[in-house]
C-alpha cells in the first residue's frame, strides 16, 4: 500500500506548481492555515510503490491520490476512498501567486470602503470609481493608497449621460488587485452589487473608521442639508440604511413607494453615544469548502505500479493538491 500522490500530479509550491515527483526537500509549498494561506517546507521525501489509486472528482477538477491520503472536512480529516459526499478544504489555486498586501484601519479606510460602497466598482480582479467631481476622485484615490499601499492615481475620462444625450468629463480611479476587490466582496456579505451589498460591519473597529465610512459613502451618496447641522444619505438599498441608522442614533423610516429612501446623518450624532465598535478582520478569506462528487477506484494497469510520493513538512504538516488541502495519515 502507497501513501501520498502519484508521480504527475500537481503540488501547488510557492514558486508554481510542479509534478509530484520533483517535490524536493527544502521546497516552500503552499497550505491553510485556518481561512488562510500560508507556506510550509518539505523536510522529508519518501517514495513508495502501490497498486491502488483513487480519482477524486469535486467541483472544479479531478485528482488522483492514493486510496488513504487525508483530505480535510468540516468534520475533521477523512482518507480519499470515504470521501465521496463529503466537502473540502479548498482554495483557487490560481490565485496563490498573486499580490497580498496588509490592510490598514483608519478613517482613510473607511472612506475608501464607503465611497466603493456608494459610487464604486467591484469587478472580478479590480477596483474602480468613476465620479464627475475631480476633488471626491482624488480624495478616493489618496484613501485608496494610505490604507492598502497600492498606487492609485486619476484618469480623466468621458462617460455617457442618458438624461442629458451626450458625454460628459469625468475622473477614473482604477486599481488591478483580485485580492483587493475579493476582501470587498467580503466585507459587503459577497455581493458587491449597490442594491443588493450589507453594511460592511468591518468599517465599525473604531470611530475614526466608522468617520472615515460615513464621508465617503455621503461624499457618493448624499449631501448637506443647508437649514440644519447634519448631511443626507440617499439610497435605494433599504437594509443597508436601516443598519447604519442605530449606529449613529438616527431614525430610519424608508421611502413608502419605493425608490430612493433617506437617512439623516446629524453632524452631533457621535455625541449620543450609539456607536458600540466591533472587530472583523480586515483580511479576506482565502479558503472555502468544494463538494466531493465522487470517488472512483483506480488500481495500476499491467505489471507496472503507481510510485507515490510523501512528504514530511514544517512547521504545518498540510498540503495543496491543485488547491484542495490535503496531508499524510497520521
Amino acid at each position: 500500500m502507497g501513501y501520498g500522490l502519484p508521480s504527475k500530479m500537481l503540488v501547488n509550491l510557492v514558486d508554481g506548481c510542479v509534478q509530484a515527483k520533483n517535490v524536493a526537500p527544502g521546497s516552500a509549498v503552499w497550505t491553510l492555515d485556518g481561512d488562510r494561506t500560508a507556506e510550509t517546507t518539505v523536510v522529508g521525501v519518501t517514495a513508495v510503490k502501490g497498486r491502488d489509486a483513487v480519482d477524486v472528482v469535486t467541483d472544479h477538477m479531478t485528482f488522483t491520490a492514493s486510496r488513504d491520503l487525508l483530505l480535510a472536512t468540516p468534520g475533521g480529516w477523512t482518507h480519499a476512498k470515504d470521501a465521496a459526499g463529503t466537502t473540502v478544504a479548498w482554495t483557487p489555486a490560481r490565485k496563490l501567486r498573486r499580490e497580498r498586501f496588509m490592510i490598514r484601519p483608519g478613517y482613510e479606510f473607511g472612506y475608501f470602503v464607503g465611497a466603493t460602497c456608494a459610487d464604486g466598482t467591484v469587478g472580478k480582479n479590480y477596483v474602480s470609481l468613476v465620479v464627475n467631481e475631480q476633488d471626491f476622485a482624488a480624495r478616493y484615490a489618496t484613501a485608496l493608497t494610505a490604507c492598502t499601499g497600492l498606487p492609485a492615481r486619476l484618469e480623466a475620462v468621458s462617460r455617457p449621460s442618458g438624461y442629458l444625450k451626450r458625454d460628459l468629463a469625468g475622473f477614473r480611479v482604477r486599481v488591478v488587485s483580485s485580492y483587493l476587490s475579493d476582501a470587498l466582496r467580503h466585507y459587503v456579505g459577497g455581493d458587491a452589487h449597490h442594491m443588493r451589498q450589507r453594511f460592511p460591519r468591518v468599517v465599525l473597529r473604531d470611530i475614526d473608521t466608522f468617520s472615515g465610512f460615513l464621508d465617503g459613502y455621503i461624499d457618493g451618496d448624499g449631501c448637506r442639508i443647508k437649514r440644519w447641522p447634519a448631511r443626507m444619505i440617499v439610497s435605494a438599498n433599504v437594509p443597508f440604511l436601516a443598519e447604519i441608522a442605530p449606529i449613529i442614533g438616527a431614525r430610519f423610516t424608508p421611502a413608502k413607494r419605493g425608490g430612493a429612501s433617506q437617512l439623516v446623518v446629524s453632524d452631533r450624532w457621535q455625541s449620543r453615544g450609539t456607536f458600540i465598535p466591533e472587530h472583523h478582520s480586515l483580511l479576506p478569506p482565502e479558503s472555502s469548502w468544494v463538494q466531493v462528487r465522487e470517488v472512483r477506484p483506480r488500481p495500476a494497469l499491467g505489471a507496472k505500479p503507481f510510485t507515490f510520493y510523501s512528504y514530511k513538512l514544517a512547521p504545518h504538516p498540510t498540503f495543496l493538491v491543485n488547491g484542495h488541502l490535503v496531508r499524510e495519515p497520521w
